[in-house]
Parts: structure tokens; sequence; C-alpha cells
């Protein structure tokens, strides 16, 4: 066989593990990028003059951000959708925010 076949046979594997490992890469990174995006949602609620003292939680996947907890008034419910909307990296925000006066 001709040197140079040989080393074609030798890069596949690496070729091959140089694409799985990118892939698993891009999996991580999504991860962390959504675990980065609650950070930065709970920070902001946090900061918020008007919903910073209530329990709120915000969980992200898929660039979708959840919250859930309870507030006391729909206002507050409103305010704090519209905080967790300013963060960067968020594409939607649902709620799962309980009214309880």
């Amino acid at each position: 066989m001709p040197p140079a076949c040989s080393g074609r046979r030798a890069a596949l594997p690496l070729l091959f593990a140089l694409v799985v490992l990118a892939a698993c890469g891009a999996a991580t990174s999504a991860t962390a990028d959504d675990a980065t995006i609650s950070t930065r949602v709970k920070i902001a609620l946090l900061n918020d003059p008007q919903v910073g003292a209530l329990r709120i939680d915000a969980k992200t996947f898929q660039g979708t951000v959840t919250l859930s907890g309870t507030v006391r008034t729909q206002a507050e419910a409103d305010r704090a959708i519209a905080v967790a909307r300013t963060v960067g990296g968020a594409r939607d925000v649902r709620s799962e925010l309980t009214v309880v006066p």
C-alpha cells in the first residue's frame, strides 16, 4: 500500500473524534448558555425594586425562560415577565407564576 493511503486511514479516526467532540461541545455550550440566562434573569429580578423581594425562580431550556413562584398581584407578575424579557439570550418568557393576594 502506498504511504499516502496509510496516512489517510490513520487520519480517519482522528477526524471522526473531532466531529464527535465538536457535537458534544455544542450540546454543552447550549446547556451552559441556558444556565447563564437563568442566572442573569434571577439577578435582574433581584435587582429590580418592584420584584426583588419576591420568591421567583427562573429556569431556562433552549433559550425559553420559565418563571415560577408566587406574587401578590398580576402587576407583579407582569413586571417579572417584563424584566426577564430584557435579559440577553432569552428568546421567550413563559409564566407559571401564581398570584396569591
